[in-house]
């Protein structure tokens, strides 16, 4: 294949899933050629992105998917949450964050990932812009002081051309590592273990929870229909013999975990298990290419801020791109356009990561004395004035300079 044979677009986004579908999406009325390349088809039954797996949108998160036109398909399935109770098992003391506090109907959504995702697709594929290359992965990548360009495996060895490329395919990305661009992998030495199971007593099916144990930390997210989801972390070494349990022993684990602010637990859905690390990128962008997502930052989904941090990321280099994109001289690569990028994420990025990871290290600290000054400090964060609309704030995903999406007016 000639240089003049190899299709050439702005922007190349590597890896089709939840935080680089939405990217696509973000740029679909901006006059760029976009290109997708993604390793599964999107209705494959191993797709790893847009499983039964659920979501938890933020507030910030909802309003960003608006603007792009995309919640109104979801929000038939979406579930709200309007209480957010967070406590420790066997200590005093809880912590409780509701919408009507903050003035808002919702805190945030619950969406299965395969109906975002089929969302996000239905979009991509409707616009004349977008490009879909799949099953297909970039495996090979060199660049120029014009362009960058990959190989695709799964599509005839076919090379594509573009100005930028954003790499979008999770946290143990092959194509960051190729760029040179290091990142730092934490195991937590936990896998969540994930499913659904069905609760006696929802009440109105909008308050989600966070209990911390000694053993790791259990969310439970309603989903509806008197189901909650559930993401239980346990030990790497525990996952085998809990995943090996028969349905009624796991239910009894999740019961005596959570306690009977749900009621009695009764059928369970397929569990499955995923392993916990923090990933963190050295830095998010080097000539010609920039990481977003899970290839910049993954995080232990103690906080479900994963996504949420994700779609910021899409929706900031959505506007940066959309800010320069009718200059004469535009060019999607530009080093300048990729530093305002970095520059606009940081604190962002920072902010979470530690949230995240401090939660984490925070609950595992063992020892009745830290557990009594956890209760106490739960306690204090439930009465000081503030307090709780700053978090809420952060989690919510409304908190510092807010893109256009998130703010509801278009690109």
């Amino acid at each position: 294949m000639t240089a003049a044979d190899v299709p050439s677009f702005d922007v190349l986004v590597a890896g089709g899933g939840m935080v680089g579908a939405s990217f696509a999406c973000a740029l679909a009325r901006l006059p760029l050629r976009v290109a997708v390349v993604e390793a599964f088809p999107f209705n494959h039954s191993v797709q790893p992105s847009f499983d039964e797996r659920t979501t938890a949108l933020s507030r910030g998160s909802q309003r960003i998917l608006s603007t792009l036109g995309i919640w109104e398909q979801v929000a038939g399935e979406a579930q709200a949450i309007r209480r957010i109770h967070v406590s420790e098992k066997s200590r005093f003391g809880s912590a409780v964050i509701t919408a009507r506090e903050q003035g808002l109907d919702a805190l945030g959504y619950v969406v299965a990932n395969r109906v975002l995702g089929a969302a996000l697709w239905d979009l991509m594929q409707a616009s004349p812009r977008i490009e879909l290359y799949s099953p297909a992965q970039a495996v090979e990548v060199s660049q120029n002081s014009q362009s960058i360009e990959v190989t695709l495996t799964g599509n005839g060895a076919q090379r594509l051309s573009g100005r930028l490329l954003v790499i979008a395919e999770g946290a143990r990305s092959g194509l960051r590592d190729a760029l040179g661009i290091d990142a730092t992998h934490k195991s937590y030495d936990q896998a969540a273990i994930v499913g659904t199971v069905e609760v006696s007593m929802p009440g109105d099916g909008s308050a989600a929870y966070e209990r911390f144990t000694a053993d790791g930390p259990l969310a439970l997210l309603p989903v509806g229909a008197s189901r909650y989801a559930f993401v239980l972390a346990r030990s790497a070494e525990q996952t085998e013999s809990l995943l090996a349990l028969d349905d009624r022993a796991f239910r009894d684990l999740l019961q005596q975990t959570a306690g009977f602010r749900l009621g009695r637990f009764g059928r369970l859905g397929k569990r499955a298990a995923y392993p916990l690390a923090l990933t963190q990128a050295d830095q998010v962008h080097t000539d010609r290419a920039v990481v977003i997502g899970n290839a910049a930052h993954g995080l232990h989904p103690v906080a479900g801020q994963g996504y949420n941090l994700g779609l910021r990321d899409a929706a900031t280099l959505a506007e940066v791109l959309a800010d320069g994109v009718h200059a004469s001289s535009f060019d999607a690569g530009a080093h300048k356009l990729l530093e305002n990028f970095a520059a606009w994420r940081s604190s962002d990025h920072r902010n979470v990561v530690a949230f995240t990871d401090g939660l984490v290290r925070l609950f595992d600290l063992p020892g009745t004395v830290t557990g009594m000054l956890r209760g106490a400090a739960l306690s204090a964060f439930d009465v000081v004035p503030g307090a709780k609309s700053e978090l809420a704030r952060h989690t919510m995903g409304l908190a510092g300079r807010l893109t256009r999406l998130a703010r509801g007016l278009p690109l």
